[in-house]
Protein backbone atom coordinates (compact mmCIF):
# COMPACT_ATOMS: atom_id res chain seq x y z
CA UNK A 1 0.00 0.00 0.00
CA UNK A 2 1.26 3.44 -0.87
CA UNK A 3 0.06 6.77 0.41
CA UNK A 4 -0.24 9.98 -1.47
CA UNK A 5 -0.82 12.92 0.86
CA UNK A 6 -3.36 15.56 -0.12
CA UNK A 7 -3.09 19.22 0.79
CA UNK A 8 -2.74 19.74 4.53
CA UNK A 9 -5.20 22.64 4.41
CA UNK A 10 -8.12 22.18 6.78
CA UNK A 11 -6.78 18.81 8.00
CA UNK A 12 -7.30 16.99 4.71
CA UNK A 13 -7.34 13.21 4.98
CA UNK A 14 -4.51 11.32 3.22
CA UNK A 15 -5.54 9.92 -0.15
CA UNK A 16 -4.82 6.19 -0.19
CA UNK A 17 -3.93 4.65 -3.52
CA UNK A 18 -3.53 0.92 -4.10
CA UNK A 19 -0.07 0.09 -5.35
CA UNK A 20 -1.41 -2.35 -7.94
CA UNK A 21 -3.85 0.19 -9.33
CA UNK A 22 -2.80 3.83 -8.85
CA UNK A 23 -6.06 5.13 -10.30
CA UNK A 24 -8.32 3.50 -7.69
CA UNK A 25 -8.60 5.57 -4.54
CA UNK A 26 -9.61 3.51 -1.53
CA UNK A 27 -12.88 4.04 0.30
CA UNK A 28 -11.58 2.71 3.63
CA UNK A 29 -11.87 6.13 5.28
CA UNK A 30 -11.63 4.81 8.85
CA UNK A 31 -8.86 2.31 8.05
CA UNK A 32 -10.80 -0.80 9.04
CA UNK A 33 -8.18 -2.94 7.33
CA UNK A 34 -5.74 -1.92 10.03
CA UNK A 35 -7.76 -4.04 12.47
CA UNK A 36 -6.41 -7.19 10.81
CA UNK A 37 -3.21 -9.01 11.69
CA UNK A 38 -0.28 -8.19 9.36
CA UNK A 39 -0.52 -11.57 7.60
CA UNK A 40 -4.23 -11.04 6.96
CA UNK A 41 -3.65 -7.54 5.60
CA UNK A 42 -1.07 -9.02 3.26
CA UNK A 43 -3.57 -11.70 2.24
CA UNK A 44 -6.17 -9.02 1.53
CA UNK A 45 -3.71 -7.10 -0.64
CA UNK A 46 -2.86 -10.31 -2.52
CA UNK A 47 -6.55 -10.95 -3.20
CA UNK A 48 -7.02 -7.34 -4.29
CA UNK A 49 -4.06 -7.54 -6.65
CA UNK A 50 -5.29 -10.79 -8.19
CA UNK A 51 -8.76 -9.34 -8.74
CA UNK A 52 -7.36 -6.25 -10.44
CA UNK A 53 -5.05 -8.31 -12.63
CA UNK A 54 -7.48 -11.05 -13.63
CA UNK A 55 -11.12 -10.16 -12.93
CA UNK A 56 -11.28 -6.45 -13.65
CA UNK A 57 -9.98 -6.70 -17.26
CA UNK A 58 -12.74 -9.13 -18.31
CA UNK A 59 -15.67 -8.34 -16.08
CA UNK A 60 -17.54 -5.78 -18.19
CA UNK A 61 -17.39 -7.97 -21.28
CA UNK A 62 -18.50 -11.07 -19.35
CA UNK A 63 -21.26 -9.08 -17.63
CA UNK A 64 -22.55 -7.76 -20.96
CA UNK A 65 -22.63 -11.29 -22.43
CA UNK A 66 -24.09 -12.80 -19.24
CA UNK A 67 -21.29 -15.36 -19.24
CA UNK A 68 -19.14 -16.57 -16.37
CA UNK A 69 -15.30 -16.55 -16.67
CA UNK A 70 -14.71 -20.20 -15.80
CA UNK A 71 -11.02 -19.86 -16.60
CA UNK A 72 -10.55 -17.75 -13.45
CA UNK A 73 -11.57 -20.53 -11.03
CA UNK A 74 -8.14 -22.16 -11.24
CA UNK A 75 -6.49 -18.97 -10.00
CA UNK A 76 -8.61 -18.91 -6.85
CA UNK A 77 -6.92 -22.04 -5.52
CA UNK A 78 -3.63 -20.30 -4.77
CA UNK A 79 -5.39 -17.51 -2.83
CA UNK A 80 -6.49 -19.97 -0.11
CA UNK A 81 -9.72 -18.10 0.65
CA UNK A 82 -12.52 -20.66 0.21
CA UNK A 83 -14.09 -21.39 3.60
CA UNK A 84 -11.49 -19.10 5.15
CA UNK A 85 -13.63 -18.40 8.21
CA UNK A 86 -13.61 -22.06 9.27
CA UNK A 87 -11.00 -24.29 10.91
CA UNK A 88 -9.94 -27.68 9.62
CA UNK A 89 -10.55 -29.72 6.46
CA UNK A 90 -8.14 -27.49 4.55
CA UNK A 91 -9.75 -24.20 5.61
CA UNK A 92 -7.46 -21.39 6.75
CA UNK A 93 -9.36 -20.66 9.98
CA UNK A 94 -9.11 -16.87 9.86
CA UNK A 95 -12.59 -16.05 11.18
CA UNK A 96 -15.54 -13.91 10.14
CA UNK A 97 -13.80 -10.52 9.98
CA UNK A 98 -11.16 -11.66 7.49
CA UNK A 99 -13.80 -13.55 5.49
CA UNK A 100 -16.02 -10.49 5.42
CA UNK A 101 -13.27 -8.18 4.22
CA UNK A 102 -12.35 -10.65 1.48
CA UNK A 103 -15.98 -10.67 0.32
CA UNK A 104 -15.89 -6.88 0.43
CA UNK A 105 -12.75 -6.78 -1.71
CA UNK A 106 -14.19 -9.14 -4.31
CA UNK A 107 -17.44 -7.17 -4.59
CA UNK A 108 -15.46 -3.95 -4.76
CA UNK A 109 -14.18 -5.18 -8.14
CA UNK A 110 -17.29 -7.10 -9.18
CA UNK A 111 -20.44 -8.09 -7.24
CA UNK A 112 -21.18 -10.96 -9.66
CA UNK A 113 -17.86 -12.63 -8.94
CA UNK A 114 -18.41 -12.00 -5.23
CA UNK A 115 -21.80 -13.71 -5.46
CA UNK A 116 -20.28 -16.73 -7.20
CA UNK A 117 -17.69 -16.89 -4.43
CA UNK A 118 -20.28 -16.40 -1.70
CA UNK A 119 -22.53 -19.18 -2.99
CA UNK A 120 -19.62 -21.62 -3.11
CA UNK A 121 -17.86 -20.62 0.12
CA UNK A 122 -20.51 -18.87 2.22
CA UNK A 123 -23.45 -21.15 1.40
CA UNK A 124 -22.06 -24.42 0.06
CA UNK A 125 -19.05 -24.93 2.33
CA UNK A 126 -20.79 -23.31 5.31
CA UNK A 127 -23.82 -25.60 5.03
CA UNK A 128 -21.69 -28.74 5.08
CA UNK A 129 -19.56 -27.39 7.93
CA UNK A 130 -22.63 -26.51 10.02
CA UNK A 131 -25.01 -29.30 9.03
CA UNK A 132 -22.83 -32.18 7.85
CA UNK A 133 -21.50 -35.16 9.77
CA UNK A 134 -17.80 -35.60 10.40
CA UNK A 135 -17.62 -38.10 7.55
CA UNK A 136 -19.39 -35.71 5.18
CA UNK A 137 -17.07 -32.85 6.08
CA UNK A 138 -14.03 -35.00 5.40
CA UNK A 139 -15.53 -36.23 2.15
CA UNK A 140 -16.58 -32.91 0.63
CA UNK A 141 -14.93 -29.91 2.26
CA UNK A 142 -11.29 -30.44 1.11
CA UNK A 143 -12.34 -30.70 -2.55
CA UNK A 144 -14.51 -27.60 -2.24
CA UNK A 145 -11.74 -25.63 -0.55
CA UNK A 146 -9.37 -26.57 -3.38
CA UNK A 147 -11.98 -25.65 -6.00
CA UNK A 148 -11.87 -29.18 -7.39
CA UNK A 149 -15.64 -29.14 -7.04
CA UNK A 150 -18.06 -26.22 -7.06
CA UNK A 151 -21.04 -25.89 -4.72
CA UNK A 152 -24.52 -24.41 -5.04
CA UNK A 153 -27.35 -23.87 -2.55
CA UNK A 154 -30.99 -24.51 -3.49
CA UNK A 155 -33.61 -23.12 -1.12
CA UNK A 156 -35.77 -20.58 -3.03
CA UNK A 157 -38.57 -21.90 -5.22
CA UNK A 158 -40.54 -20.35 -8.11
CA UNK A 159 -43.46 -19.57 -5.80
CA UNK A 160 -41.65 -19.55 -2.44
CA UNK A 161 -39.14 -16.89 -1.44
CA UNK A 162 -39.64 -15.09 1.88
CA UNK A 163 -41.95 -17.86 3.11
CA UNK A 164 -39.36 -20.63 2.80
CA UNK A 165 -39.40 -21.42 6.52
CA UNK A 166 -42.92 -22.85 6.27
CA UNK A 167 -43.93 -22.94 2.64
CA UNK A 168 -41.43 -25.17 0.80
CA UNK A 169 -43.15 -27.34 -1.79
CA UNK A 170 -40.12 -29.46 -2.73
CA UNK A 171 -40.59 -32.81 -1.02
CA UNK A 172 -38.39 -35.63 0.23
CA UNK A 173 -39.69 -39.16 0.72
CA UNK A 174 -37.58 -41.90 2.27
CA UNK A 175 -37.54 -45.39 0.80
CA UNK A 176 -35.11 -47.55 2.74
CA UNK A 177 -31.66 -45.98 2.46
CA UNK A 178 -32.72 -43.69 -0.38
CA UNK A 179 -34.56 -40.37 -0.47
CA UNK A 180 -36.73 -39.33 -3.43
CA UNK A 181 -36.79 -35.58 -4.12
CA UNK A 182 -39.47 -33.83 -6.17
CA UNK A 183 -40.03 -30.14 -6.80
CA UNK A 184 -38.53 -27.02 -8.34
CA UNK A 185 -36.00 -24.42 -7.20
CA UNK A 186 -35.34 -20.97 -8.63
CA UNK A 187 -32.59 -18.34 -8.57
CA UNK A 188 -29.96 -20.93 -7.71
CA UNK A 189 -26.53 -19.40 -8.29
CA UNK A 190 -23.79 -21.59 -9.81
CA UNK A 191 -26.35 -24.32 -10.47
CA UNK A 192 -25.69 -24.57 -14.21
CA UNK A 193 -22.19 -25.89 -13.54
CA UNK A 194 -21.93 -26.79 -9.83
CA UNK A 195 -20.84 -30.30 -8.89
CA UNK A 196 -22.59 -30.46 -5.51
CA UNK A 197 -25.95 -28.79 -4.92
CA UNK A 198 -27.36 -28.46 -1.40
CA UNK A 199 -31.12 -28.94 -1.80
CA UNK A 200 -33.59 -28.15 0.98
CA UNK A 201 -36.80 -30.17 0.92
CA UNK A 202 -39.68 -30.95 3.26
CA UNK A 203 -39.75 -34.49 4.60
CA UNK A 204 -43.18 -35.98 3.86
CA UNK A 205 -42.99 -38.08 7.04
CA UNK A 206 -42.54 -35.35 9.65
CA UNK A 207 -43.10 -32.13 7.66
CA UNK A 208 -39.63 -30.86 8.63
CA UNK A 209 -37.13 -29.24 6.26
CA UNK A 210 -34.02 -31.32 5.66
CA UNK A 211 -30.88 -30.82 3.59
CA UNK A 212 -29.54 -33.09 0.83
CA UNK A 213 -26.43 -32.96 -1.32
CA UNK A 214 -27.38 -33.67 -4.93
CA UNK A 215 -24.67 -34.46 -7.49
CA UNK A 216 -24.99 -32.73 -10.86
CA UNK A 217 -25.11 -36.01 -12.76
CA UNK A 218 -28.12 -37.31 -10.76
CA UNK A 219 -31.00 -38.59 -12.89
CA UNK A 220 -33.96 -36.20 -12.76
CA UNK A 221 -31.84 -33.16 -11.86
CA UNK A 222 -32.25 -30.53 -14.61
CA UNK A 223 -30.87 -26.99 -14.19
CA UNK A 224 -31.97 -24.40 -16.74
CA UNK A 225 -30.20 -21.04 -16.91
CA UNK A 226 -32.38 -18.01 -16.15
CA UNK A 227 -32.10 -15.53 -19.00
CA UNK A 228 -32.91 -11.84 -19.26
CA UNK A 229 -31.45 -10.62 -15.96
CA UNK A 230 -30.48 -6.97 -15.63
CA UNK A 231 -28.52 -7.50 -12.39
CA UNK A 232 -25.60 -9.78 -11.47
CA UNK A 233 -25.59 -10.88 -15.10
CA UNK A 234 -22.36 -12.83 -14.78
CA UNK A 235 -23.88 -15.10 -12.13
CA UNK A 236 -25.28 -18.27 -13.65
CA UNK A 237 -28.64 -18.56 -11.90
CA UNK A 238 -30.80 -21.53 -12.73
CA UNK A 239 -34.28 -22.86 -12.23
CA UNK A 240 -33.90 -26.47 -11.17
CA UNK A 241 -36.23 -29.35 -11.80
CA UNK A 242 -36.14 -32.28 -9.37
CA UNK A 243 -38.05 -35.23 -10.78
CA UNK A 244 -37.75 -38.37 -8.65
CA UNK A 245 -34.11 -37.53 -7.88
CA UNK A 246 -32.68 -40.34 -5.77
CA UNK A 247 -30.31 -39.33 -2.98
CA UNK A 248 -28.66 -41.92 -0.73
CA UNK A 249 -29.05 -41.52 3.02
CA UNK A 250 -25.27 -41.01 3.14
CA UNK A 251 -25.78 -37.74 1.22
CA UNK A 252 -28.50 -36.39 3.50
CA UNK A 253 -26.94 -33.73 5.73
CA UNK A 254 -26.96 -35.53 9.03
CA UNK A 255 -27.24 -32.46 11.26
CA UNK A 256 -30.01 -30.72 9.29
CA UNK A 257 -33.24 -31.71 11.01
CA UNK A 258 -35.48 -28.65 10.55
CA UNK A 259 -35.53 -25.12 9.17
CA UNK A 260 -33.77 -24.00 12.35
CA UNK A 261 -30.65 -25.62 10.94
CA UNK A 262 -31.18 -23.90 7.59
CA UNK A 263 -31.53 -20.60 9.46
CA UNK A 264 -28.15 -20.92 11.15
CA UNK A 265 -26.55 -21.05 7.69
CA UNK A 266 -28.57 -18.06 6.52
CA UNK A 267 -27.53 -16.06 9.58
CA UNK A 268 -23.88 -16.17 8.56
CA UNK A 269 -24.47 -15.77 4.83
CA UNK A 270 -26.82 -12.82 5.38
CA UNK A 271 -23.87 -11.03 6.91
CA UNK A 272 -21.83 -12.08 3.88
CA UNK A 273 -24.32 -10.32 1.59
CA UNK A 274 -23.97 -7.24 3.78
CA UNK A 275 -20.21 -7.29 3.11
CA UNK A 276 -20.87 -7.76 -0.62
CA UNK A 277 -23.18 -4.77 -0.66
CA UNK A 278 -20.51 -2.73 1.09
CA UNK A 279 -17.94 -3.74 -1.53
CA UNK A 280 -20.38 -2.81 -4.29
CA UNK A 281 -20.79 0.66 -2.77
CA UNK A 282 -17.03 1.06 -2.43
CA UNK A 283 -16.46 0.12 -6.06
CA UNK A 284 -19.09 2.59 -7.25
CA UNK A 285 -17.72 5.36 -5.04
CA UNK A 286 -14.15 4.84 -6.22
CA UNK A 287 -15.17 4.80 -9.88
CA UNK A 288 -17.28 7.94 -9.43
CA UNK A 289 -14.56 9.75 -7.50
CA UNK A 290 -11.96 8.99 -10.17
CA UNK A 291 -14.37 10.12 -12.89
CA UNK A 292 -14.97 13.38 -11.02
CA UNK A 293 -11.22 14.01 -10.93
CA UNK A 294 -10.76 13.20 -14.61
CA UNK A 295 -13.87 14.83 -16.10
CA UNK A 296 -13.48 18.53 -16.85
CA UNK A 297 -16.25 21.07 -17.37
CA UNK A 298 -16.00 24.85 -17.38
CA UNK A 299 -12.24 24.61 -17.31
CA UNK A 300 -11.75 22.46 -14.21
CA UNK A 301 -12.45 18.92 -12.91
CA UNK A 302 -16.05 18.45 -11.82
CA UNK A 303 -14.59 17.29 -8.49
CA UNK A 304 -13.97 20.97 -7.78
CA UNK A 305 -17.70 21.73 -7.64
CA UNK A 306 -19.54 21.83 -4.33
CA UNK A 307 -22.47 19.63 -5.37
CA UNK A 308 -20.11 16.90 -6.57
CA UNK A 309 -18.09 17.00 -3.37
CA UNK A 310 -21.31 16.84 -1.34
CA UNK A 311 -22.36 13.66 -3.14
CA UNK A 312 -18.94 12.08 -2.65
CA UNK A 313 -19.01 12.95 1.05
CA UNK A 314 -22.47 11.40 1.48
CA UNK A 315 -21.38 8.28 -0.37
CA UNK A 316 -18.32 7.98 1.82
CA UNK A 317 -20.44 8.44 4.94
CA UNK A 318 -22.74 5.59 3.86
CA UNK A 319 -19.76 3.35 3.17
CA UNK A 320 -18.07 4.12 6.47
CA UNK A 321 -21.26 3.52 8.46
CA UNK A 322 -21.71 0.13 6.76
CA UNK A 323 -18.07 -0.78 7.37
CA UNK A 324 -18.27 -0.13 11.10
CA UNK A 325 -21.59 -2.01 11.35
CA UNK A 326 -20.23 -5.04 9.50
CA UNK A 327 -17.00 -5.08 11.49
CA UNK A 328 -18.91 -5.25 14.77
CA UNK A 329 -21.24 -7.94 13.44
CA UNK A 330 -18.21 -9.99 12.33
CA UNK A 331 -16.69 -9.63 15.80
CA UNK A 332 -19.93 -10.95 17.30
CA UNK A 333 -19.89 -13.84 14.84
CA UNK A 334 -16.32 -14.71 15.82
CA UNK A 335 -17.46 -14.78 19.45
CA UNK A 336 -20.44 -17.02 18.60
CA UNK A 337 -22.87 -14.28 19.67
CA UNK A 338 -24.28 -13.03 16.36
CA UNK A 339 -28.09 -13.26 16.41
CA UNK A 340 -30.53 -13.49 13.53
CA UNK A 341 -31.75 -9.97 14.18
CA UNK A 342 -28.21 -8.56 14.25
CA UNK A 343 -27.40 -10.20 10.92
CA UNK A 344 -30.70 -8.93 9.51
CA UNK A 345 -29.97 -5.37 10.64
CA UNK A 346 -26.58 -5.46 8.91
CA UNK A 347 -28.04 -6.79 5.67
CA UNK A 348 -31.02 -4.42 5.74
CA UNK A 349 -28.91 -1.33 6.42
CA UNK A 350 -25.97 -2.11 4.13
CA UNK A 351 -28.05 -2.96 1.07
CA UNK A 352 -30.27 0.09 1.54
CA UNK A 353 -27.31 2.45 1.91
CA UNK A 354 -25.59 0.75 -1.03
CA UNK A 355 -28.61 1.28 -3.24
CA UNK A 356 -28.52 4.95 -2.33
CA UNK A 357 -24.76 5.21 -2.86
CA UNK A 358 -24.69 3.62 -6.31
CA UNK A 359 -27.54 5.87 -7.40
CA UNK A 360 -25.51 8.94 -6.42
CA UNK A 361 -22.52 7.49 -8.29
CA UNK A 362 -24.61 6.95 -11.42
CA UNK A 363 -26.02 10.47 -11.10
CA UNK A 364 -22.56 11.97 -10.72
CA UNK A 365 -21.50 10.51 -14.08
CA UNK A 366 -24.47 12.00 -15.91
CA UNK A 367 -25.14 10.27 -19.23
CA UNK A 368 -21.91 8.29 -18.93
CA UNK A 369 -23.35 6.67 -15.82
CA UNK A 370 -25.29 4.17 -17.94
CA UNK A 371 -22.20 2.97 -19.84
CA UNK A 372 -20.31 -0.13 -18.76
CA UNK A 373 -17.08 1.61 -19.79
CA UNK A 374 -17.03 3.51 -16.49
CA UNK A 375 -18.01 0.54 -14.23
CA UNK A 376 -20.59 2.52 -12.26
CA UNK A 377 -23.50 1.20 -14.37
CA UNK A 378 -22.57 -2.36 -13.44
CA UNK A 379 -22.42 -1.58 -9.71
CA UNK A 380 -25.68 0.35 -10.00
CA UNK A 381 -27.49 -2.58 -11.63
CA UNK A 382 -25.96 -5.24 -9.39
CA UNK A 383 -27.00 -3.42 -6.22
CA UNK A 384 -30.63 -4.23 -7.06
CA UNK A 385 -30.08 -7.97 -6.67
CA UNK A 386 -28.10 -7.53 -3.46
CA UNK A 387 -30.99 -5.47 -2.12
CA UNK A 388 -33.41 -8.39 -2.63
CA UNK A 389 -31.71 -11.73 -2.07
CA UNK A 390 -30.88 -13.38 1.28
CA UNK A 391 -34.00 -11.73 2.64
CA UNK A 392 -35.63 -8.59 1.26
CA UNK A 393 -35.24 -5.29 3.09
CA UNK A 394 -38.81 -5.62 4.37
CA UNK A 395 -38.34 -9.15 5.74
CA UNK A 396 -35.11 -8.26 7.48
CA UNK A 397 -36.77 -5.13 8.84
CA UNK A 398 -39.54 -7.24 10.36
CA UNK A 399 -37.00 -9.57 11.97
CA UNK A 400 -35.39 -6.53 13.60
CA UNK A 401 -38.82 -5.12 14.48
CA UNK A 402 -39.77 -8.35 16.20
CA UNK A 403 -36.61 -8.11 18.30
CA UNK A 404 -37.31 -4.47 19.13
CA UNK A 405 -40.92 -4.98 20.20
CA UNK A 406 -41.24 -8.61 21.17
CA UNK A 407 -44.17 -8.85 18.75
CA UNK A 408 -44.04 -10.73 15.48
CA UNK A 409 -45.60 -8.87 12.54
CA UNK A 410 -45.13 -11.83 10.19
CA UNK A 411 -48.30 -12.90 8.40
Amino acid sequence: MTQQTASADHGAHPVRVHAADPGAVEADFYDIKDMLEPDDRKRLDTVRGWLLDHVRPVVNDQWAKAEFPHHLIEGLRDLDIAGIQFDGYGCAGRGALVAGMISMEIARVDPSFATFFGVHSGLGIATIMLCGSEEQKQRWIPELVQWKKIAAFALTEPDVGSGASQGLTTTARREGDTWILNGRKKWIGNATFADLIVVWAKDEADDQVKGFVVHKEADGFTPEKIEGKVSLRMVQNAEIGLDDVRVPEADRLQEAHSFRDTAQVLRTTRLGVSWNALGCAMGAYEAARQYALDREQFGKPIAAFQLVQDKLAQMLANITACQTLNVRAAQLQNEGRLTDQQASLAKMFSTTRTRETVSWARELLGGNGILLDHDVARFWADAEALYSYEGTREMNSLIVGRAATGISAFV
